[in-house]
């Protein structure tokens, strides 16, 4: 399980696992609006990553950011990390 501290949202932090296949899994937000969250986690759940990097990367909320594109900067980080591009 990976673990991404969130910055300028209501959530703190985001729990998730990626697939060999490069598959987003197992999406837990803490904190935050509970009911938008987890609509947010069954909706990316099993797609693969670069597809939820295009589709929340750049949604804002508040503080220039939201809990959908902290996802996506956590998702950019793993990948990173990994070494994929």
């Amino acid at each position: 399980m990976n673990t991404y501290m969130t910055k300028g949202t209501c959530s703190r932090q985001i729990l998730f696992d990626v697939t060999e296949d490069r598959r987003l899994i197992n999406v837990k937000f803490i904190g935050g609006c509970s009911g938008n969250l987890q609509a947010i986690s069954r909706l990316v759940n099993g797609k693969d990553i670069d597809e939820v990097i295009a589709t929340l990367k750049g949604i804002k909320c508040q503080a220039d950011t939201s809990c959908g594109d902290q996802l996506a900067r956590a998702l950019i980080e793993y990948k990173a990390k990994k070494g994929w591009d």
